[in-house]
């Protein structure tokens, strides 16, 4: 059986070894993920070690910055310079950096969000949709939208249908908010505002942080596997193409 260092690979050797489909190869191959293989004089696709690696990196990359900007990635070690490859992987580490920051931020503001106690409050307390959108730096529409989801449900006064948040709703507000900023999708916010406004305050947001915090580690312990991935395939374009430019 051909191994990752075979020099001869079919369609299926590769799909194997990638836990792909072989329409799948030939679709990465279509989309120019992977260089375009020779052929036997029957017409047979072969491939080699710089398609296999390509379609390591690929999928790796998937899982760490998702389809689109993995192909973007993988592209660029075919076309060249190496310098526009790294400047796309620089960008893909500095968003995941930035998610991170947001998402200690985010920690930290709903942590002391969910420890405010709401007590003694009076009906002057509550904020209608446009003194909370501005407390927030939010537009009006975004209030409604988060609504509508059943993310924060303000009272209504009667007759008008007039929203108005009362405290305890411009707290769960503010958490959404942060959450939100910290990468949060709907869905997700969707199932966890309900139990937030039973009473699991604080343990019920730092599971769902805990989550998100999961899930940005796995993206880049993907971003590993594909850096070595990237490498073996550059290496191996290099060898075969010694003046390949590495520049612009």
């Amino acid at each position: 059986m051909p191994t990752l260092k075979s020099s001869v690979l079919r369609t299926v050797d590769v799909a194997r070894r990638a836990g792909y489909s072989v329409q799948q190869i030939r679709n990465l191959e279509r989309d120019g993920v992977v260089p375009p293989a020779a052929r036997t004089a029957a017409g047979y696709r072969v491939y080699g070690e710089v398609h296999l690696n390509s379609v390591l990196a690929y999928r790796a990359l998937a899982a760490g910055t998702g389809p689109v900007e993995a192909k973007r990635i993988v592209r660029a070690v075919h076309e060249g310079p190496t310098a526009r490859l790294l400047a796309l992987l620089d960008a893909v580490h500095a968003r995941l950096d930035r998610e991170r920051t947001d998402l200690g931020l985010a920690r930290e503001a709903a942590r002391a969000i969910s420890a405010e106690p709401v007590c003694g409050v009076r009906p002057a307390d509550a904020m209608g949709v446009s003194e909370l959108a501005a407390a927030l730096g939010v537009r009006a529409s975004t209030l409604r939208h988060w609504d509508a989801e059943g993310l924060v449900i303000p009272d209504r006064l009667s007759g008008r249908g007039t929203r108005r948040y009362s405290p305890a709703q411009v707290r769960d507000a503010r958490i959404v908010h942060q959450l939100r900023g910290a990468g949060y999708r709907i869905d997700p916010l969707r199932a966890l505002m309900p139990q937030l406004r039973r009473g699991h305050r604080w343990e019920t947001v730092e599971t769902a942080l805990a989550a998100r915090e999961t899930s940005i580690e796995l993206r880049s312990r993907a971003l590993l596997d594909a850096a070595a991935a990237l490498r073996a395939v550059i290496d191996l374009a290099d060898r075969a193409v010694p003046d390949r430019p590495t520049s612009a």
